[in-house]
C-alpha cells in the first residue's frame, strides 16, 4: 500500500513528525487561549472549564486523538533522532538553516521527554484531584505549591527550547523555505515559544508568588 510505504520512508517519517507537530502546536494555541482566562478571574476560568466539559463525548474523542498524536510524535521523533545518530548527513533534506540553534536541535529528545514527564505529572494531579473540587480550585492548589509551580515553569522552558527548533523544522519539512520568508521564520521561531512561556509560566508564577491568593 503506497500510503504505508510513504510513512515508513525517510521523507514520510519526517512528514509525519511535522504533521503531528503542527497538530500539537494548534492544541497549544487553543490551550493557552483557555488558560489565559485565569488572569481574568476564577469565575471566568471556571465558566470556560465548565463549558469545555459539558460535552463529555467530544472531550473523550479529542483526548484520545490527542494521545495518539502525542505517541506518534514521540515515537517517530525518537526514531529519527536515533537514525540521525547513525549517519553523518542532516536529518532534513533542506540543509540551509535560517535559525542556527544547535543546542535546541541536539537536545530535542531530552526536552521532549522532559515535557512528557511533565504531562504525566500534570494529568495525574488533575485526575486524582477531589471530584467535588472545582477545577479553578484545583489549579490554584496545585500551582500554589512552590515546587510544583517551579516544575511547571521548567517544563515550559523545555517546551520553549523544543519548539524553537521544532517550529523551524516543521516549516522546512513542509517546504516553507524562501529568502522572502526566512527572516519572518527566524523571528517566529523565537517569538512563538517565548509567548507560550510568558503565558503558561506567568500562570505558575501568578500563584507561586502569592499574586493569585484571591483567585
Amino acid at each position: 500500500m503506497w500510503f504505508v510505504r510513504f510513512l515508513t520512508s525517510s521523507i514520510g517519517k519526517k512528514f509525519l513528525m511535522a504533521t503531528t507537530g503542527l497538530l500539537l502546536f494548534l492544541f497549544l494555541c487553543t490551550h493557552v487561549a483557555g488558560n489565559a482566562t485565569i488572569f481574568m478571574s476564577s469565575e471566568v476560568f471556571q465558566s470556560y472549564a465548565d463549558e469545555l466539559h459539558s460535552h463529555p463525548l467530544i472531550v473523550i474523542v479529542f483526548s484520545f486523538s490527542l494521545l495518539l498524536v502525542f505517541l506518534a510524535h514521540i515515537l517517530v521523533g525518537l526514531y529519527l533522532f536515533y537514525e540521525n545518530r547513525q549517519v553523518s548527513n542532516s536529518r532534513y533534506a533542506v540543509t540551509t538553516r535560517v535559525v542556527k540553534n544547535s543546542f535546541a536541535s541536539s537536545t530535542m529528545p531530552y526536552t521532549g521527554l522532559f515535557i512528557l514527564a511533565f504531562l504525566v505529572v500534570h494529568i495525574f494531579g488533575f485526575t486524582f484531584a477531589p471530584h467535588d473540587s472545582l477545577i479553578s480550585v484545583t489549579v490554584k492548589d496545585l500551582l500554589s505549591n512552590f515546587f510544583y509551580a517551579l516544575f511547571y515553569i521548567l517544563a515550559f522552558v523545555a517546551l520553549t527550547i523544543h519548539l524553537s527548533h521544532g517550529f523551524w523544522s516543521m516549516l522546512q519539512t513542509f517546504g516553507v523555505n524562501h529568502p522572502r520568508y526566512n527572516a519572518l521564520i527566524a523571528r517566529l521561531s523565537l517569538i512563538l515559544p517565548l509567548f507560550f512561556l510568558l503565558i503558561f509560566g506567568g500562570i505558575a508564577f501568578y500563584f507561586m508568588s502569592g499574586l493569585g491568593a484571591s483567585f
